[in-house]
Parts: C-alpha cells; structure tokens; sequence
C-alpha cells in the first residue's frame, strides 16, 4: 500500500520530491527527526489516515533498528518533510482490545550553548530509570569533581573548620557520610600491639605485607602527611653548629686560629630560620591531620623524637651570640625543661613498668634522644648559674644512660639487626657522653676527673665508629644521615674544653680535626638535603607507619593449609636471614 502511494504522488507531483540535504541540513527546525513509536496495528491504523493527506505531504518509511534499550520492536517511521509546520504527530488511543503500553517519544532539538543542560533533560521519563552521576542543571562541572575522600580520617580538625568557615560564609555545605572517623575519640588510638603486628623492623617503618594501610599506597600522599617529627634533627645539626664556632670564637687553646665571631652569628640566626620553618611545617600537620601526629606520638619508636624540637630549643640558647644577649633569665630554663620533664615522666615509666613498651622490647639508638636532652639542659642550666636544677636532670640523665647503654650494647637474641640504612643512628652513642662531660665540668666549675672519664668514653666511641668505614657505606639517603650531625659537633666541642685543660699539640690538632669533620658534615648533609627535598623530591616519602588499620587482617581460611604447609619454608627462610646477617657481622668485623 505504502508502495502505491508513493508511486501514486509521483506522477502526480513530481516537482515536490525534497531534496535529502536539505531536509538533514535543516537540523535547526522543530519537528526534524521525529520518531513515533506503537504496535502493528497503529502501524497500519496510522498508514491508513495518512491517505488523504498524500497529496499534501510527501513521505518517506524506514525501517529503522530498535533502541538501544531492546524494549522496542516495531518499526519506526521517520518523515523527511519539506513543510514542517505542516507536520504533526498522530498518537492514536489504545482500544479496548490492546494493552496499554508505555510509549517513549525521542525528539531531536538544538541544545542551546549557554545554559548547561542535563542529561534527564534529553530523555523522558520511561520504565527504566537512569542514573547519571554527572553534573546537574545549572551548577559547574569544575565544582562537582570528585573529591578524594581516603585522607579524611586524618582530617580530624581540618574538617570541621572547613565546614564551620562554609556555614560563616553562607554557603550550604553537604551533609557528612557516614564513616568510621578515626582518631575523634579515644577509641581511635591505635594499642601498642597493633604497631608490633603491623610493622615490623628496628624503627618499626616497614610494613608486613600480611597487612593492609588506612592511605592508597598507588599515589604520594599529601606533603604535611609525609613530613614526619625526626626532620627536627636538621635543627639539631645545624643549631650545634652555633655552638660550635662560639667555642672556637673564644676558646683560649686555640685562639691562634683567630675565628671571627660573625660566623657563629650567622649560623645561629641560619639555625633561628630553620627552627621556625621547620616547626611552622609540624605545627600545620598538627592542625590539620592531628590523628597523624597523634600516631607518631604513640609509635613506640617515633615517640623519642619529640624531645627534638626542644633539644634544638636548647642548642640555640647554648649558640646564641654574645652581640644579642650575655645573660638569660632564670626563668627560660625553667619553661624550657618542664617538656623534657612531662615526657621523661611518661617514657621512663614505661621503661619500668614492662608491657610492650619496656625498654628491652623497643631498645633502640634514638631512646638516646630522650637522655641527652637531661645533659644539655643540665649544661644550659650550669651555664645561666644554676645549680640544683641541673644537678638534678643530670642525676636523672646519667642513670638512665647507663641501663640504656647497657640494654643497646648487649642487643639480646630477641632483637632485629639494625638495617644498614640506619646505621647512621649508632653515632648517638656519642652524643650523650659528651654532652655529660661538659655538663659536669660546668656543674663542678673545672674539666675535672669526672668530666674527663665522660669525655674519653664518647672519644672511645667515637673512634670505634669511625674505624669501621665499611660499616657505613653504600647507605641510601635520608633523614636518618642527620645522626652523624649533632653527636660529632658535641665530640669536638668537648675536645676543645679538654683541650682548654690540657693544653698540647695533640689536644689542640684533636679539637681543629673533630671541628673541621663535623662543619664538612653538616655542610654536606645540608646540601644533599636540600638537592633530595626541591631537586630529586624524594625526600619525604609516605609514612606507613602511621597509616596502619586498627584492626588486625582477616584471615583466609581456604590459604590455611597453604599457610601451614608453607611453616617449614619460612624457618628456612629465617635461618638463612639469621647466617647472611652473621656472614656480615662479621664481614663488617674484619674490615
């Protein structure tokens, strides 16, 4: 029949056949490319009304593919029509004998440029929904991106400041998801098992690969998560510098070197600058991921590390130039030792009083950074004429460096080997001894037996460390180099006041030696440092320490036979460790 009509109104009118360009060029009017859809009896219904107006109208039928959704299965009919305002759309009621059926119209229109459009505006409403996740009418597609949600359980403050700035402002802020917040009460603090069984290693930095870490391990993480506690030990390096061309600046025995006082000056307020970065850095991690900081202070290793800050504190009161001030107030002492004080209080008692956090459990060369705080305020103290007060931190000082010296020198069966990247940190058992030996001289007003015993002792290890050049090389670089810093500027200034006491040509060689050693250090260190922060960028990398899940692994019960099978293979595993660490020990020996 369509075939009749079509040949019928040709040899009526062969002049208003519609040209196809220009029937898909015109796009821009309404009515272009209207679908209709229905059942096989509208089809023929629909074929029969449309009779009359053949005269009229010139039309065209495909049979076009079904939707893309498949619920449709009858043909469509696409009109190519030259006079558009003369088309219309015929919908035909269902009758009594049809179903009715859901019928789903499409209409091409011209989107127009301005107004963002949504995706539901260009498809009506049908027996199956659409969800569409992208931008909604009349808001930004750059402010709908999606925000990555994964360090929010380290946003303990920042969080709520966001939230509580966007309510000043005025601006409606999303409700907050569901989730788990670590770290808002105190049922966030991680136990000190969990750090046992999800680390593992001498500084517990590594994590075991049975476990699983709260941060995407695929990406770097943010700068204040990465920039841990121990970058205080820059200060530490540089602000013992001060000290040490003040002491060269005025010591007698070798004022044959004539060492201007400037660089002592510009080495302390060098030392000033980077206190402050440094500490403008932490305390920005502390407002805004606390739960991290929070981490690291109950990290039973990590927690030495917060006696750095006032360590470096310390050394700049010991550096500061005679040009700025000569006397300090008594009362600066007294502000500066009640951290040192609090902190001792709580780590020493955890020494004593067992658990996971005795002293023979988490032994370690860093604990060194929680005595010899003990001496530098007793020698800062003896320094401002005091005398009780540090007699008292150095009686304190000098009792818990000797069962600590005791513990790490013995290193029981039960202890890991320090990795070699660590190494570095054995030079700590320097620092501590002659820190004492000054301090005591100041204490007792000469360099006398005392001072001296101290002093050789930290000579000794000094140059049991030194010796073993194998011992050190082929470390990679990190911030743990630092411990060479501030243990070798303390042996070279005890050098220079033994040398002020016994004044000879080996003392005096001994003291411009041990000073030129450590100022090549820490000029190298800096320098390294900094290529390794803004150069290679690599040197904060993420901290898995604090990033490990408060609950232990889920384990798989169809793996339990493997796991058991696997028992033997893992005692050879760890037998072999066990002799390749013997094999180097003693490699390490020989050199």
């Amino acid at each position: 029949m369509e075939m009749g009509e079509y040949a019928a109104s040709t040899k009526q009118d062969t002049e208003v056949i519609p040209s196809l360009l220009e029937a898909i060029s015109s796009n821009e009017l309404p009515g272009f490319d209207t679908i209709i859809e229905g059942n096989e009896n509208e089809t023929e219904t629909t074929s029969t009304g449309r009779k009359a107006e053949s005269d009229s109208i010139q039309s065209h039928s495909y049979s076009m593919p079904v939707t893309p959704t498949g619920q449709l299965h009858t043909p469509r009919k696409v009109y190519f029509n030259d006079h558009p305002k003369d088309m219309s759309v015929i919908e035909i009621p269902p009758t009594e004998n049809l179903q009715p059926t859901v019928r789903t119209k499409y209409y091409s229109q011209p989107m127009p440029k301005s107004v963002p459009v949504s995706y539901t505006e260009g498809v009506s409403a049908s027996s199956t929904p659409h969800k569409y996740s992208g931008p909604s009418q009349g808001r930004s597609p750059n402010g709908d991106r999606l925000r990555d949600t994964r360090f929010d359980s380290f946003k303990t403050w920042s969080g709520k400041l966001e939230r509580q700035l966007s309510h000043l402002r005025g601006k409606a802020t999303e409700p907050e998801p569901e989730r788990s917040r670590v770290g808002n009460d105190a049922e966030g603090v991680l136990p000190v098992d969990r750090y046992f069984d999800a680390l593992e290693g001498p500084e517990l930095d590594t994590l075991r690969p049975s476990e699983q870490l709260m941060l995407p391990d695929d990406k770097t993480w943010p700068f204040l998560l990465r920039f841990p506690v121990s970058a205080f030990g820059i200060c530490l390096g540089v602000s013992s510098q001060a000290i040490l061309w003040k002491t060269l600046a005025s010591s007698p025995s070798i004022s044959f070197l004539n060492v201007s006082p400037i660089v002592n000056i510009v080495l302390w307020y060098i030392s000033v600058a980077l206190v402050i970065i440094v500490t403008i850095i932490y305390g920005l991690k502390i407002t805004f991921y606390f739960e991290a900081v929070r981490r690291e202070y109950y990290h039973p290793i990590r927690v030495n590390f917060f006696f750095a800050p006032f360590i470096a504190l310390l050394f700049l009161l010991l550096g500061i130039p005679p040009s700025v001030t000569k006397n300090l107030h008594h009362a600066i002492w007294y502000v500066f030792m009640v951290p040192f004080l609090c902190l001792e209080l709580k780590i020493y008692g955890q020494w004593m009083s067992g658990g996971q956090r005795r002293l023979s459990k988490v032994a370690n060369p860093s604990n060194h950074l929680s005595v010899v705080g003990n001496f530098i305020g007793a020698l800062l103290g003896a320094s401002m004429g005091l005398k009780e007060g540090p007699l008292f931190f150095f009686a304190i000082g000098l009792a818990h460096y000797t069962v600590l010296f005791v513990t790490l020198y013995q290193r029981l069966p039960t202890n890991e080997t320090l990795p070699k990247d660590l190494h570095p940190v054995f030079f700590l058992f320097v620092a501590a001894p002659s820190v004492a030996s000054m301090a005591w001289a100041k204490i007792q007003g000469s360099f006398d037996y005392g001072a001296r015993i101290a002093y050789f002792i930290a000579l000794f290890l000094y140059f049991s460390l030194a010796v073993r050049i194998n011992f050190f090389r082929g470390i990679r670089f990190s911030l743990a180099w630092w411990a060479y810093t501030f243990p070798m500027t303390g042996a070279a200034i005890a050098t220079i006041r033994y040398s002020n006491e016994v004044s000879n040509r080996v003392t005096e060689a001994m003291a411009i030696i041990l000073s030129a050693i450590s100022t090549l250090t820490v000029t190298a260190l800096l320098v390294t440092t900094l290529l390794q922060a803004f150069v290679f960028r690599n040197l904060f990398p993420n901290d898995v320490s604090i990033a490990i899940s408060d609950r232990p692994p889920k384990p798989h019960k169809r793996w339990y036979h493997l796991r058991n099978a696997s028992s033997d293979a893992k005692d050879i595993e760890n037998y072999l460790k066990f002799v390749s660490n013997e094999s180097k020990d003693d490699l390490e020996a020989s050199a």
